[in-house]
């Protein structure tokens, strides 16, 4: 993965524009917890924030550049879903998760998630990172709708497994992107940071701009 070209042209996760006050202080708060193979989640079980955190560093691994773990993306996606996801939203979290790593687990015939390695998580990634035709991401949106509209109502509603995992997979991605940009280290030496904005140039070119970064702020 070209670190800097992801960085330049991935999104926001889960719909939101901009990162609150109030989720940047959590994310920045993080710096000082312990590496993950110590780390206890708070919304997560243990063995689910092991692999968690190795399937970040796979999406963003260390290059020139820092890991997610390095800069504890693997510790604010815990708090977050623990401090502002509503209860529904927790529980489709968990479910897309469990399938996700199901999967996981049985294509490396491993029995536990302690055991995962990187080299188990990444195909499997592969292969829910995948492009998506316009078809089977509009069925997939209406097969999510559906399920959050049954159970929200009260009622009962199964979802497809492979489905989960590309809700998961894509959710994940995006997410862990969002809170890498917004860490300090990230946001101020490897991004273009201007924390006082200059002179506006509405169509100069990035590369002679800012070298080819793409904004902190």
């Amino acid at each position: 993965m070209e670190r800097r070209s992801a960085l330049k042209n991935m999104g926001m996760a889960f719909g939101y524009a901009v990162a609150t006050p109030t989720l940047l202080g959590l994310l920045q708060s993080c710096k000082d917890k312990p590496a993950y193979a110590e780390w206890t989640p708070s919304f997560l079980n243990q063995e689910q924030g092991y692999a968690l955190a190795q399937t970040l560093d796979v999406i963003l691994p260390k290059t020139d550049t820092p890991s997610a773990t390095e800069m504890n993306v693997h510790v604010f996606i815990d708090s977050y879903m623990n401090e502002v996801l509503p209860t529904e939203q927790q529980d489709f979290v968990k479910l897309k998760m469990d399938n996700f790593f199901d999967k996981v687990l049985a294509d490396s015939g491993k029995s536990s998630l302690m055991d995962v390695e990187a080299t188990d998580i990444e195909p499997v990634l592969q292969t829910y990172l995948k492009k998506r035709t316009d078809e089977e991401e509009t069925a997939h949106s209406e097969a999510i709708s559906s399920y959050m509209d049954a159970i929200e109502q009260g009622g009962e509603a199964t979802l497809n497994e492979d489905i989960a995992s590309f809700s998961f997979a894509n959710d994940l991605r995006n997410l862990a992107t969002w809170a890498y940009k917004s860490s300090e280290y990230v946001g101020e030496e490897v991004l273009a940071y201007l924390p006082i904005p200059g002179e506006y140039i509405g169509c100069g070119d990035l590369n002679t701009l800012t070298g080819g970064k793409a904004w902190s702020l």
